[in-house]
């Protein structure tokens, strides 16, 4: 950053899901102002939107529901401003994910469905490699032994959105979607902020694109 310049202003959607502070940490420690806020203004105006979660896909939603997230995040993408979903932030960007045979509608800004990982050990969880595409702008600088950190249970497995899109893959038994960068609207299924330097690495690659 040189002399004078700006930092990014990071919003980090309080909707009741998601490890937020941590989150808020490691964006801060790559250099971005952050901050946490439910509020939809703030997290309208701010030059990136960063959306966690934990937990099951309906009761994220139903979160989401709550404070506005699916409009927030829709404005966002319709204007072109950045959004950055993490983990179960990352599936509810889908039309549907299906949980005990339950399927609950996502935001739909990508079709198709979040299931289960048909694994002999679930969740998935600890320290994976992933295959990222080239010309990725959130894998810049890391090769492709790098480990980023994944616990969960259910990710998307198919990719039916626009094919210009830039899809990174992993595999537990399966492949599955790790990550995807389409446009301003970008997702990881594993934890950047658990991920140690390779997730920093993808967190400031990530700001320094908003």
């Amino acid at each position: 950053m040189t002399a004078g310049s700006k930092r990014k202003t990071v919003a980090v959607l309080d909707y009741g899901s998601g490890n937020l502070r941590s989150a808020q940490r490691a964006l801060e420690r790559v250099g971005a102002d952050v901050e946490v806020t439910a509020d939809a203004q703030v997290a309208l105006s701010a030059d990136g939107l960063v959306v966690p979660g934990v937990g099951a896909f309906a009761a994220c939603m139903s979160g989401l529901h709550a404070v506005g997230g699916d409009r927030i995040i829709a404005e966002r993408v319709a204007a072109g401003r950045p959004v950055l979903g993490v983990c179960v932030g990352m599936q509810i960007l889908f039309a549907r994910g299906v949980e005990f045979g339950v399927e609950s509608r996502g935001c739909g800004q990508w079709p198709g469905s979040v299931v289960r990982l048909d694994a002999p050990v679930v969740p998935h969880l600890g320290w994976n490699v992933v295959d990222a595409p080239a010309g990725s702008r959130l894998f810049a600088g890391l090769d492709s032994c790098t480990r980023f950190y994944f616990v969960h249970s259910y990710a998307a497995q198919q990719w039916e959105g626009d094919p210009a899109a830039l899809l990174t893959w992993s595999t537990h038994h399966v492949p599955f979607l790790a990550a995807v960068e389409d446009g301003p609207l970008a997702a990881t299924q594993f934890h950047p902020e658990k991920s140690g330097d390779a997730g920093a690495t993808l967190l400031a690659n990530w700001v320094a694109g908003i």
